[in-house]
């Protein structure tokens, strides 16, 4: 093993009743770059793609672009730019090349004006066009922005198909009210990238910014985890926590073994999912429950298929006060993600016209997010409640805040982390 990630196990209630009756148990995973990789940053490929349509006049526009001039500059001549602008047309405002005239660029930047409607895929073409232009291997990323609908829905996700193939992940950035977040959402799952929800101009240039900073931190590359469960341990699901709240599944290997692939691990986060497992009873003792093992590549220190174990191991006793042991930072991410089923199923019970339940499960969702802490996200959520008890629907903003902030309630900061990766 070369030590370039480190692989932790926790689990929710480290003791179990010896009872008769199959368990619920929770086990969280911590994968991490650690120290040996921390300096470590790789050359990346980048394309902005960007809203210039007349809904954009003012404040949007300035904040482009200031964001895109502010992101382009933590760039270097290992590094690969490219500038695409559209309205109901399409233009390649900066070719691909390498950034070694930042004064020529942000000329070119400065040029960008608002007109005209709104038509994404032929711009989202054109960016990875550029895209392609280089193989030298850098990361890639295509960072679209946008505040308005868009025409032909329907090819804009046949481009996102495009960018995964090609390995682009979108970053689908909306800002402001009037953008069709579930059409960014389905862009960015197509294209293994993220979207996101931006409620006012000014903070345009953070989310640029941490665009590049994570595409240069991502050096760990093609991970991907391997349960190995004994009989009598069966996997129900797979929720990624960190970066955000995802339900990422898994593929199964054999009977008792699943994969679950990772790709990138950026330094400084990784990634860190909770495991459901359904545990059969057993007699009093400690057990092997399973194996989790970590397979990845490190491009830029020549390390290809590297590895990392952790043990699961759980007790099973009488004794009442082990029971009711439990780990409070775990504890504390199975409510935040059982908040997050709550929201989810809310919306889609409000998609279905059922507004009672919807508005149950928001109610539910905001007594556990205040009990976490969650308390601007859950005020949010109270104000749509009451939005839906008097109109019968969300607010637009409410709407997508509850779909993009409830996705980022775990933190680093939850978990106790070993001293070598603080």
């Amino acid at each position: 093993m070369a030590g370039e990630v480190n692989l932790r196990a926790s689990l929710a209630r480290p003791f179990l009743a010896a009872t008769t009756t199959p368990q619920v148990v929770y086990a969280l995973l911590e994968v991490q770059p650690t120290e040996m990789v921390a300096q470590v940053r790789m050359p990346v490929n980048v394309s902005f793609v960007l809203d210039r349509s007349g809904s954009m006049k003012g404040a949007k526009i300035e904040r482009v672009r200031q964001a895109t001039a502010m992101a382009i500059d933590m760039l270097d001549r290992q590094d690969i730019a490219s500038v695409v602008i559209f309205d109901h047309r399409t233009e390649v405002l900066v070719p691909a090349d390498q950034v070694t005239d930042r004064r020529q660029i942000q000329d070119r930047i400065n040029r960008i004006r608002d007109a005209g409607g709104t038509k994404i895929a032929p711009a989202v073409e054109k960016g990875l066009r550029e895209i392609e232009r280089d193989r030298s291997g850098a990361i890639r990323r295509l960072v679209l922005l946008t505040d308005g609908q868009t025409e032909n829905e329907d090819e804009c996700l046949r481009r996102a198909e495009d960018a995964g193939r090609i390995g682009v992940p979108i970053t689908a950035l909306g800002v402001g009210k009037d953008w069709n977040e579930d059409l960014l959402i389905e862009m960015a799952n197509r294209s293994s990238g993220t979207a996101d929800f931006i409620a006012r101009p000014d903070e345009i240039a953070t989310y640029f910014q941490n665009t590049v900073q994570r595409a240069q931190n991502a050096v760990v590359q093609n991970t991907s985890l391997t349960l190995r469960l004994v009989q009598g341990v069966t996997p129900r699901a797979v929720w990624q926590v960190i970066p955000l709240i995802n339900n990422l599944g898994y593929r199964p290997i054999s009977d008792r073994d699943v994969n679950v692939p990772l790709g990138e691990l950026e330094t400084g986060q990784g990634r860190t999912l909770l495991v459901e497992l359904l545990v059969d009873p057993r007699p009093i003792g400690t057990y092997r429950v399973g194996q989790v093992e970590a397979t990845y590549d490190v491009p830029a220190l020549s390390r290809v298929g590297e590895k990392t174990r952790a043990e699961l191991m759980l007790t099973f006793t009488a004794d009442p006060t082990q029971i009711a042991q439990v780990n409070p930072p775990v504890m504390n991410i199975v409510e935040k993600v059982s908040a997050f089923k709550l929201q989810t199923r809310a919306l889609q019970d409000l998609q279905q016209g059922d507004v009672s339940g919807a508005t149950q499960k928001l109610k539910s969702a905001v007594t556990r997010l205040l009990s976490q802490g969650e308390v601007e996200l859950a005020h949010t959520m109270e104000q749509e409640i009451s939005n839906l008890e008097q109109s019968g629907q969300l607010s637009s903003e409410g709407q997508k805040t509850i779909k993009f902030q409830g996705r980022k309630t775990v933190r680093l900061s939850d978990i106790d982390l070993p001293k070598d990766l603080q």
